[in-house]
């Protein structure tokens, strides 16, 4: 424990301490003055704790070393040592999405710095609660180009909500505070602080305060009433409404609410890919997720609806395709809690700006006073919730299993959900495996879906599946990966070990960057550069020289066995499934193409 820490003294006692501690405000500073001298780097660690912190991801450095030296003290918060600077922050965005409250990641300047980047950007684009603490060289060598000298904040500014250079000694604290709070304001997103090492090593008698944001953050909570009202009448008058659940309705939770209003006013619900768990996908109502490679019967529900209540979505293009050509017919309910995402891409008939979880209450306060006075009533969507049976049935999640041909890796992420827990989390990296994982996992609750949407990040798998873990320590965590995806991160897998923590790892191993081949194959004349491996490891080995468990899966005989097998393992255990190298991920909708025209297989991608 930080000296530092203030102790209770016995109850009717006072300590000297207490008559010489005041609350010192001077500007943006609420730190407290306290007789003991601690350092800089004390009172980051400070913060971190005063903030509810518990792990911490990270890699030792020299610029970084002050703020390590002053955790080997702390009895609150334990530091996960990754193998990469990458790892680390995906690791800590993983942890982000899991428990709903900032991850945390820390690296050393320059070099290690720059590592973090690629997750930093990530969690910007998914809006995860993340910060990053960064070393940097001594106040005055920056600028100079001194060893290890990266201008991190200049560097990091496009991707954070904020990115803070701690100039003093008896302010960092404070930063580190306010960054965190404002990494968990509003929307969500990662913030990072940038620490000079001298500021880290310098003296202060100031103790940091409860964690703050800024004056200027003032995220909206509800709604404009009237707007509710205008919003609740259109969709009370619709004839084929459909709700779209983006990711903002975990970040706010909001499924309960979500849950409540679609049953309630039985209204068909499609999710984004960030938005899956958010609403059951075993439920009649459910549509699963639209897009690119979404059910066809997320896409005809999207592209037929006339009026559509979206929440907590940014619109991006895999979602979209052809923004023209995107709910061409609908009214749209846009409710978000970022005004900026209003009409972005999607212009909003009716803009709901607040949080998810409180807006749909609004909502659902307003339905029934919309039903009777326009005398209508969810009964009148019962033709349309039919029609969305009828499609749900005509383009079934289905595939072959042809005898002769290899086994199909639907096949294996089908029998791993049948066959794990049911509040299981999965997490993914990124390409034709995060695809079959979403489309053939039966998702039932938030929070089990963890993977880079918006930057696409290959890698993101092992790293994050290390971090879901440490979040819900007695939660069942399996991750699916590709060959090539897996190869970019692998090293992490030696932190898995070292922890002894119990995921498990399916490779889905068609010895290529599927996706890539896959666009290559249908858009490139079937001219594959650089997108098949002519040589990988063997990953069941590899896990094994890890000091993990490996399992080689290449036939349906055995499946049932090996996931048994590495689910019981108690540890890390990688599955190398041998997969059919020409199977692709259909449905499929081009880019920019129409969500209505979507390709169930090759043939018919040619033809659109």
């Amino acid at each position: 424990m930080n000296e530092q820490t203030p102790v209770s003294p016995p109850d009717g006692e006072t300590t000297d301490a207490d008559e010489q501690t005041t609350t010192a405000v001077e500007g943006d500073n609420h730190a407290t003055t306290n007789d003991t001298v601690t350092t800089g780097a004390e009172s980051v660690v400070a913060a971190l704790e005063q903030a509810g912190a518990e792990t911490l991801f990270g890699v030792q450095g020299g610029a970084i070393m002050p703020v390590y030296d002053a955790l080997y003290d702390s009895e609150e918060l334990t530091h996960i040592t990754m193998a990469h600077e990458q790892g680390a922050s995906h690791a800590a965005d993983a942890y982000g999405i899991v428990s709903g409250e900032p991850g945390v990641c820390l690296a050393t300047s320059g070099p290690g710095a720059t590592n973090l980047v690629t997750g930093i950007a990530d969690a910007s684009m998914d809006s995860d609660p993340m910060i990053a603490l960064t070393g940097q060289v001594p106040t005055n060598f920056v600028g100079n180009d001194a060893f290890q000298e990266t201008d991190t904040v200049g560097v990091t500014q496009p991707v954070t909500k904020h990115s803070y250079f701690a100039d003093d000694s008896d302010t960092v604290g404070t930063e580190v505070g306010e960054a965190f709070a404002l990494a968990d304001a509003g929307r969500q997103g990662p913030t990072l602080v940038d620490l000079p090492k001298d500021v880290t090593q310098g003296e202060t008698d100031e103790f940091p305060g409860d964690p703050e944001t800024p004056d200027t953050d003032n995220p909206p909570t509800t709604a404009d009433e009237a707007a509710v009202d205008s919003a609740a009448a259109a969709l009370a008058e619709s004839e084929k409404p459909v709700i779209l659940a983006g990711g903002g309705v975990i970040k706010a939770d909001a499924s309960d609410e979500l849950r409540q209003f679609a049953r309630e006013y039985e209204v068909p619900v499609v999710t984004t890919m960030p938005g899956i768990g958010s609403f059951p996908e075993d439920h009649e109502l459910s549509l699963e997720w639209a897009g690119m490679h979404g059910t066809g019967y997320a896409n005809m529900a999207v592209t037929n609806t006339d009026c559509m209540l979206a929440i907590g979505t940014r619109f991006d293009d895999r979602l979209t395709g052809g923004v023209e050509t995107f709910a061409p017919d609908a009214e749209i309910l846009h409710l978000d809690i970022d005004p900026a995402e209003i009409s972005k891409n999607v212009e909003a008939d009716y803009p709901l700006i607040g949080d998810a979880k409180q807006v749909l209450r609004q909502l659902d306060d307003a339905m029934p006073v919309a039903y009777e006075a326009l005398d209508t009533s969810p009964a009148d969507y019962e033709t349309w919730r039919d029609q969305c049976a009828e499609w749900k049935d005509e383009y079934e999640m289905s595939y072959d299993m042809p005898e002769d041909e290899p086994l199909k890796p639907q096949y294996v992420v089908e029998r791993f959900s049948e066959l794990a827990d049911d509040d299981a989390i999965v997490t993914t990296g990124v390409g034709q495996h995060q695809m079959w994982a979403s489309q053939f996992w039966t998702f039932t609750e938030p929070r089990t879906w963890v993977s880079s949407h918006g930057l696409g990040t290959m890698g993101y798998g092992v790293p994050s599946a290390i971090g879901a873990k440490i979040a819900a320590p007695d939660t069942e965590v399996v991750c699916f990966d590709g060959d090539g995806s897996f190869l970019m991160t692998v090293q992490e897998l030696s932190v898995a070990v070292r922890e002894d923590l119990d995921v498990t790892y399916v490779v889905l191993n068609n010895e290529a960057v599927g996706m890539v081949r896959q666009w290559q194959d249908g858009f490139y004349e079937g001219r594959r550069m650089a997108s098949e491996y002519p040589w990988i490891p063997q990953f069941d080995m590899l896990a094994e020289a890890f000091g993990a468990r490996g399992f080689r899966l290449e036939d349906y005989e055995s499946v049932d066995e090996v996931i048994r097998k590495a689910r019981s393992y108690d540890g890390p255990s990688v599955v190398d499934a041998i997969i059919d190298p020409a199977e692709n991920v259909y449905p499929m909708v081009p880019s920019g193409g129409d969500n209505g025209l979507f390709a169930l297989n090759g043939d018919q991608l040619g033809d659109i």
